[in-house]
């Protein structure tokens, strides 16, 4: 089974998908489909030995709508799209005023001034009305048209009935007035009838449209993670090319600064990565060869030759967005409640507006009071809310998730999370700003304020040439307490992936870096160790500093906590919850 998305032109409501999907759904080989209206895209699974790609695109344009591969949806026809929605509205919004303002006389009895008395003509209004007819109102009519065509109904259905016979009687009332006074009925216009709900209707598509495009814009935002390029060897010769045509199997070179092009195991070098992306963990991770890793995270350090294992829609990333997608395209369990209820809703709707005319003109006698009412019917019943507030919802809910780090495996947890009884934090990046911070700095036992000084002005003299996180603390550290800017040039400078650094500060040689690597330079000394287990204890990072050879100090690093984190947590125990911290410390 072959899995694609298609964008689905043509939808005016969850009516429109449920009819999509219904005949996409029909289709021999097609084993399953869902349109999402919100989206505007249909999922399916289909067999292409069966049915082509293309015989699928030809029967949903034999429905009414326009399918394309997701891929050959350009911004510029989302742009456009909304531009002209824009003016519509605007231009739908001037009108109406102009028409609220002349229909004053009649609605409320209020008197115009003078000036605006040419407002209340039926010519006048007929006149600026059709513009918005025509323009505006096009899409629903031709919708309504291609549904009757399909011998089916949706919602332009019901909003072309609805504004076309406000717009039609008036233009009748207008046209033929003094005929209908000569027989004693004075009939009224309503052409602010049907360019507010044009107007209105209008509005929320484009209100719609922006949502959309604000979640594409998150998804966006994950695709433009990846790199562009992969400098693959080939035959012992370097050459960049396109990530698109990387395969499994290719040797990669990845330089400090650059991005990993997709997934692979390291064959030849060590470096140290930031996987924060994935992760959330703000310290990179040493690699070496054999070590997996990981389509665009960052290489910090060391230059490295890895293999690619993963390539296209097969690497962690793009499998985070395809998870991303699917959790806004999956139906919720109410959602299939108000597809059931959409599915009927025209039709029943339609012979209420047709029974409420009918009794409204037998009890009253008054045909315009009668249109009048039916028309209400048909407008306010238009089943858009019904069909669109579950999925933008979801839409809209799990892209903003995925930009803040939040990924939500289908609609149905959204549904279900209000019976939450345990929340369960990571530290690193969730409750913390992931940015470690020198949180204490302490030294052997006999060194006076000044020297303190002056060894932390060492350390991050050496420091400054370091791209670890750790490193950059540790001068921002420095900067804090005081050390004379700008920093002396360090000589000799070496950083060795794992272990530490090391350079010649003020003519000393400086290394920082773990007990480990000092033990196995041979630089012993534990008067310090109590404080260092003790902040290891507590989740600090211990950073060793050794001066020509004896060790002088400690610094403490710790990741500091994001100031919105205590108030949540307080928050979320006041709603009853219980919540855990689950971390790697």
């Amino acid at each position: 089974m072959k899995r694609d998305n298609l964008t689905i032109a043509g939808m005016s409501c969850a009516g429109c998908a449920s009819k999509v999907q219904t005949v996409i759904n029909k289709i021999p080989g097609v084993e399953d489909c869902y349109v999402n209206f919100a989206l505007a895209e249909a999922t399916l699974s289909y067999n292409p030995q069966q049915i082509s790609l293309n015989k699928i695109q030809q029967i949903v344009a034999q429905a009414g709508y326009k399918a394309n591969l997701v891929s050959q949806e350009t911004t510029s026809e989302q742009t456009t799209q909304n531009t002209t929605l824009t003016r519509q509205v605007i231009f739908g919004g001037i009108s109406s005023m102009l028409l609220m303002i002349g229909s004053l006389p009649m609605m409320f009895k209020i008197p115009l001034p003078q000036l605006l008395s040419w407002l209340s003509s039926p010519w006048v209004q007929l006149v600026i009305t059709t513009p918005v007819m025509l323009w505006c109102g096009q899409p629903f009519f031709t919708g309504a048209i291609r549904a009757l065509k399909q011998r089916s109904t949706d919602m332009n259905t019901l909003i072309a009935l609805g504004t076309g016979s406000a717009y039609f009687y008036s233009v009748l009332a207008t046209v033929f007035h003094e005929w209908f006074q000569s027989r004693g009925i004075h009939p009224e216009i309503y052409y602010e009838i049907a360019t507010v709900v044009i107007t209105m209707i209008l509005l929320g598509r484009l209100l719609e449209n922006r949502a959309k495009g604000q979640t594409r814009a998150a998804i966006s935002k994950l695709m433009g993670l990846q790199a562009k390029t992969a400098r693959v060897i080939k035959q012992g010769e370097m050459q960049d090319i396109p990530l698109e045509a990387v395969i499994v199997g290719d040797r990669i070179m990845v330089r400090p600064g650059e991005k990993i092009p997709v997934d692979g195991i390291i064959t030849e070098g060590n470096s140290t990565i930031d996987e924060g992306m994935i992760t959330g963990e703000s310290i990179p991770v040493e690699k070496q060869a054999g070590d997996e890793v990981i389509g665009a995270t960052i290489n910090k350090t060391g230059s490295f030759i890895f293999q690619a294992t993963k390539v296209g829609k097969e690497t962690v990333l793009a499998q985070i967005i395809a998870l991303v997608k699917q959790a806004q395209g999956s139906k919720a369990p109410i959602q299939r409640l108000a597809d059931r209820v959409i599915s009927v809703f025209v039709p029943i709707v339609i012979a209420i507006a047709l029974a409420t005319f009918i009794l409204w003109l037998l009890i009253t006698n008054n045909f315009t009071l009668a249109l009048i009412n039916s028309i209400a019917v048909l407008v306010i019943a238009c089943p858009c809310a019904l069909g669109l507030a579950t999925p933008t919802s979801v839409m809209v809910g799990t892209g903003k998730a995925a930009e803040l780090g939040i990924l939500i495996k289908d609609a149905q947890s959204l549904e279900l999370a209000h019976k939450i009884q345990t929340i369960v934090f990571d530290k690193t990046g969730t409750l913390t700003a992931g940015n470690p911070r020198v949180i204490n700095f302490i030294t052997i036992p006999g060194i006076s304020p000044a020297k303190v000084i002056e060894l932390i002005d060492q350390a991050a003299i050496v420091e400054k040439y370091s791209e670890h996180p750790l490193g950059e603390a540790i001068v921002r550290y420095a900067q804090q307490q005081g050390v004379k800017l700008p920093l002396a040039d360090a000589v000799d400078f070496l950083a060795i992936p794992g272990k530490g650094v090391q350079g010649v500060a003020k003519a000393e040689l400086v290394q920082l870096g773990t007990k480990t690597w000092l033990a196995e330079l041979g630089i012993e000394d534990s008067s310090l160790d109590t404080f260092a287990i003790e902040g290891q204890t507590v989740g600090q990072t211990v950073i060793w500093l050794v001066v020509n050879g004896q060790i002088k100090g400690i610094f403490a690093l710790a990741d500091a906590i994001k100031p919105s984190a205590i108030p949540i947590i307080k928050k979320l125990k006041k709603m009853g919850l219980e919540i855990i911290m689950l971390t790697g410390d």
